[in-house]
């Protein structure tokens, strides 16, 4: 019978790893932890995560995600062998001596690290420290999907099996699985919520109308976060096409997106280099990852409407930004569903839904969207949870699976 065991991601001993400042805290968004009498603190001013939407919650003999009081988020050290397995895999990727280009991409797609911590009256107890992706959000929608076809890794055992797969049979044919979700609804200022359970009653039928709950505010269906998803995820899915070093098993993608609907102010970063690609049309690989990342309206709503004039530029925009994109990526977004059955329900699918640039999608999104809902998102979505990752020398085919149906449901949710 097999049994897990702990499997060393490196032979030599890893450096130390590169330490990073984390970043200062803003004034706290709504709906995070904040002072307040009465309020429930503990390890040295820091509190459970208020915005946690999956995993181990806060509650009877569970400690679940803290927040830090510098804006960082704490995950404890699972038991052996997962938490050690986790915890090497941070330092391996972070380490300040580096030197491998899959690992240093990879980086891009994480959290930051910033080491581990220790509460000075618990030494013993070890807590991974963590970037909070959603720091920068004032209403940040969150959701935590698991993807590939196992749960499980090759070390499970029989029991520990047939436990996942009880859990959600069609793991194996979808490919993922919806650990939880928090949506802001614009109309009542509040939070609707979904955990596990919902994720499990999802089928192939109502998978796509299940997805895009999380993408609805009550009020409109935000098409440009999802449009902003499907790039993201599609750059995690290039990096996986790309490396055989590592297989990933029981891992979540961690989506977040700005529900409020009020405009933010542009940065002046921001500002300069959306000026600077509506001038010359053209960018370094450094700023187009940064404008991706960072780019934001243009200019003020006026009555919930864009004005005409940011409309042009943004049509011209995204004209140059698809006529270069698509010659930079096209191997990256001209994706192919392999090893279908025909029978599985996925066929059903139009192939177009993954060919194409999703920028030409965003634009359309723009000019069809209902007054109030003509935005364009600011998304993250990272990787996280890695107690189950191993080495390999094979493509990861059960996360790739999993990453281009995940592609595939959200691309008909932008076409519907």
């Amino acid at each position: 019978m097999a049994t897990e065991r702990p499997s060393p991601l490196r032979l030599e001993a890893p450096s130390a790893p590169e330490m990073r400042t984390p970043p200062a805290s803003d004034a706290a968004p709504e709906g995070k932890p904040q002072p307040a009498g009465g309020r429930l603190y503990f390890l040295n001013g820091c509190v459970p995560l208020s915005h946690q939407v999956a995993g181990h919650m806060y509650g009877k003999d569970k400690v679940g995600i803290l927040q830090h009081p510098d804006g960082t988020v704490l995950k404890q050290l699972q038991p052996p062998p997962r938490g050690p397995r986790e915890l090497e895999f941070y330092d391996m990727v972070f380490a300040a001596d580096c030197s491998d280009g899959v690992l240093l991409e990879l980086r891009k797609y994480l959290p930051n690290y910033y080491g581990t911590w220790s509460p000075p009256t618990s030494p013993q107890d070890l807590y991974l420290k963590l970037e909070d992706v959603t720091h920068k959000f004032k209403k940040p929608c969150i959701m935590d999907v698991k993807i590939g076809r196992k749960s499980y890794d090759p070390f499970a055992s029989s029991e520990k099996i047939q436990q996942q797969v009880s859990k959600y049979p069609l793991m194996e044919e979808i490919g993922f699985l919806v650990l939880g979700m928090r949506v802001y609804h614009i109309h009542s200022d509040s939070y609707e919520t979904q955990n596990q359970h919902y994720g499990r009653s999802l089928t192939k039928e109502t998978i796509k109308e299940g997805i895009s709950k999380f993408f609805h505010n009550g009020f409109c269906l935000r098409k440009d976060a999802v449009a902003a998803s499907i790039q993201k995820i599609e750059k995690i899915l290039h990096w996986f096409e790309s490396q055989k070093q590592l297989n990933f098993y029981a891992s979540s993608l961690l989506f977040v997106y700005e529900g409020s609907s009020q405009p933010t102010t542009t940065k002046s970063r921001d500002r300069t280099l959306a000026e600077k690609f509506l001038s010359k049309g053209q960018l370094s690989d450094t700023e187009l990852l940064e404008y991706n990342n960072n780019f934001r309206m243009l200019s003020s709503t006026v009555n919930g409407k864009i004005e005409s004039s940011v409309g042009k530029n943004l049509s011209k925009m995204y004209a140059r930004h698809r006529k270069m994109y698509s010659k930079k990526h096209h191997s990256q977004t001209s994706l192919k569903v392999e090893n279908m059955e025909q029978d599985n329900g996925w066929k059903s699918m139009s192939q177009e839904h993954l060919n194409g640039n999703v920028l030409s999608q965003l634009e359309k999104v723009l000019y069809n969207l209902p007054t109030g809902c003509q935005e364009i998102a600011e998304v993250e979505v990272r990787m996280i949870d890695f107690a189950h990752v191993f080495p390999s020398n094979t493509i990861d085919e059960g996360y790739i699976y999993g990453l281009k149906h995940l592609i595939t449901v959200l691309r008909s949710v932008l076409d519907s």
